[in-house]
């Protein structure tokens, strides 16, 4: 076999090689479901009995505590505005789009009804959150 064909026929099982191996990660979407997630102290108020014209609204706040490794699965922030606080650990947030946000401990930021998203822990130890949004009743 001459070098010319030797290297095309290298070339094509290289191409090859990569695309199997890439199959998978290629295939796979944002994860849906929560893993390593414990829903710690929570408190809500009913809106609706505090502020006129807010009817079925509740304003909630929760500690979220996310293992190493621990994912919050794909979900809609759609009619349900939020900000958060990371009391511990590293947050890296996936937002639908593509951008990719790393959030630390001493950070807070709101998360828009336009948001769509999943987050992870991809520090080492427990992430400990806490979380505050604006919900209807059912959801």
């Amino acid at each position: 076999m001459n070098m010319e064909r030797c290297l095309k026929v290298t070339g094509v099982l290289l191409i090859l090689a990569l695309a199997v191996g890439l199959e998978p990660a290629i295939g796979q979407g944002p994860p849906t479901e929560n893993k390593g997630l414990k829903v710690g102290a929570s408190a809500s108020i009913d809106l609706s009995r505090e502020i006129e014209r807010i009817q079925g609204r509740f304003l909630r706040l929760r500690v979220l505590t996310v293992e190493p490794g621990g994912v919050i699965g794909l979900h809609s922030h759609r009619d349900r505005p939020a900000v958060a606080y990371i009391i511990q650990g590293k947050l890296t947030e996936h937002r639908e789009g593509g951008d990719v946000m790393e959030h630390r401990a001493g950070d807070s930021w709101s998360v828009a009804t336009s948001v769509t998203h999943w987050e992870e822990n991809t520090g080492s130890e427990p992430l400990v959150l806490v979380a505050a949004d604006i919900f209807k009743q059912g959801m």
